[in-house]
């Protein structure tokens, strides 16, 4: 019976899995890093351990000392969230023989499905259908661009490089033509063993206007594998995800019970338990192709969990336990959409931002759903990631949760630091999204120079800002002005436009 979970994971996911604990009435630890002090994550815990050392290699990813704390505060299980140590085999392999329960899949299914190359052979086996493309199972570099020149040939271009570890879109080329075929391979080598310490790479076709269509699989550990169906990832950004919906603005009741069939084939293959994503590619001839399978908790969850009212994380709970599932049959409801809230400058190539969260004002009303790990007043740092919050809506249509989407949008105020606020109201507005004629290479083609706003609002930026400050100290009080007894005071901050930054 799972009485303490420690939480290795920090930010806005370690939120999540800390609240779903507290709902199941479980006790928790979560572990930070020095310069996580006072982070919203460590006040949500039961108990907060500080991680020892400087860098993310020396806390976060510092397998054994996060062991060593979940020993000595005898924890019954660890969550991993996602990204860090979630997709470790030899870390799940790790807790498992420390008698500890990893809420996750088994470390073999995680090994199998995060080896690209592993993972399409195991999916031709079980008849999955996957992208055309050849494995190549060379990390020499002179045999590597031999063997990829010959299997190029038979591929045909444009075809895509990929690493055969890790994902991020690290370790990723597109290549149109022969010519740029070695020094793409030689910079798709170089940059999955900077990330992954794995130089192999593998060719695939490259299919231009295909969507990014994903199926979330849940299975217990009494042989029952589900699936709630699928979400919408095709708006993306250098291989990010940048808006997700559910359900697929084009899904059939025929196209999901296929694709659903295929994951839930893909999951059984590997005897996979707990919570993950299979993903594919939707040709706009109808095929699709499995893509790859992420075996942790999607960043992308709640918009699922909005349609379906599926609590995944507590499934995750509920299935580590022992115990079966608590879904029944699908029924989705509505629609949900999702935006990622950054810390970063979409006008200048979306650099990373820094700086004090000196306002963050989220949005309020019915259907409108904040995952966050920040705080007004937080600092903003160069250390981790920039996503500051996911921002999430439901309404009974599409076309009414893009609605309420744009008003929150509207209504979302930051301060302090630059974010792509703009950038995501303005993606809203275009017209293939609003159509939902999405593919993959959308916002290349949409802003083939780079994203820039539409409108200069550099002036209205500065006053809201200077609006903003007084708000906040105090001087906006009706005591420090002279106003009649019948006037009724309003703030600056109150009266500017909201649709910032």
């Amino acid at each position: 019976m799972i009485s303490t979970v420690l939480v290795a994971n920090r930010g806005e996911i370690a939120c999540r899995i800390l609240r779903a604990c507290q709902e199941a009435d479980i006790k928790t630890v979560a572990v930070y890093a020095e310069n996580d002090t006072g982070s919203l994550f460590t006040e949500l815990a039961t108990t907060a351990v500080k991680l020892s050392g400087n860098t993310i290699g020396e806390t976060y990813l510092d397998q054994q000392q996060i062991l060593d704390i979940a020993m000595q505060y005898n924890v019954d299980a660890i969550h991993p969230g996602f990204g860090f140590l979630s997709e470790r085999a030899d870390f799940a392999k790790a807790v498992s023989d420390s008698g500890i329960i990893w809420i996750g899949p088994s470390p073999v299914a995680i090994e199998m499905m995060g080896d690209k190359m592993t993972a399409r052979k195991t999916m031709k086996a079980a008849n999955v259908p996957v992208i055309p493309g050849e494995e190549i199972d060379f990390e020499d570099e002179e045999k590597m661009i031999a063997a990829i020149r010959q299997a190029s040939e038979r591929v045909g271009y444009p075809l895509l490089l990929k690493a055969s570890s890790g994902g991020g879109g690290k370790g990723m080329r597109k290549v149109e033509a022969p010519d740029h075929l070695d020094e793409a391979i030689k910079g798709a080598r170089r940059e999955a063993i900077a990330a992954f310490g794995d130089g192999r790479v593998y060719v695939e076709r490259l299919l231009t206007g295909s969507r990014h269509v994903e199926i979330q699989v849940l299975a217990d550990q009494h042989g029952r594998t589900i699936h709630l169906g699928e979400r919408e990832c095709s708006v993306q950004r250098r291989h990010q995800k940048v808006f997700e919906e559910a359900p697929c603005p084009v899904m059939t009741e025929q196209l999901r019970d296929a694709m659903g069939q295929a994951a839930v084939l893909a999951a059984q293959a590997v005897d996979y338990v707990g919570a993950g994503t299979v993903e594919f590619l939707l040709s706009s001839t109808g095929e699709f192709f499995f893509l790859e399978m992420n075996t942790r908790i999607q960043v992308e969850h709640p918009v699922t969990e909005m349609v379906t009212g599926v609590d995944i994380v507590r499934e995750q709970l509920r299935i580590a336990n022992g115990e079966p599932m608590s879904c029944g049959k699908l029924n989705i409801r509505g629609h949900s959409i999702e935006v990622r809230l950054y810390a970063e400058d979409a006008a200048n190539n979306f650099l990373p931002s820094i700086g004090p969260l000196a306002i963050f004002r989220p949005p309020t009303g019915p259907g409108i759903r904040l995952d966050t790990g920040v705080r007004e007043g937080d600092e903003v740092t160069p250390n981790y990631d920039p996503m500051l919050a996911k921002l999430i809506v439901w309404g009974p249509s599409r076309e009414e949760a893009l609605q309420r989407m744009r008003r929150a949008l509207d209504e979302f105020v930051v301060l302090g630091t630059t974010t792509n606020l703009r950038f995501l109201r303005e993606l809203c507005d275009n017209e293939d999204v609003v159509s939902g004629n999405t593919d993959t290479m959308l916002i290349d083609r949409v802003w083939p120079n780079g994203w820039s706003p539409s409108v200069d609002r550099s002036a209205a930026d500065m006053a809201l800002m200077a609006a903003a400050i007084a708000e906040s100290s105090g001087m906006g009080n009706k005591s420090s002005l002279s106003v009649s007894d019948n006037e009724a005071f309003t703030s600056p901050f109150q009266t500017l436009s909201r649709r910032y930054p």
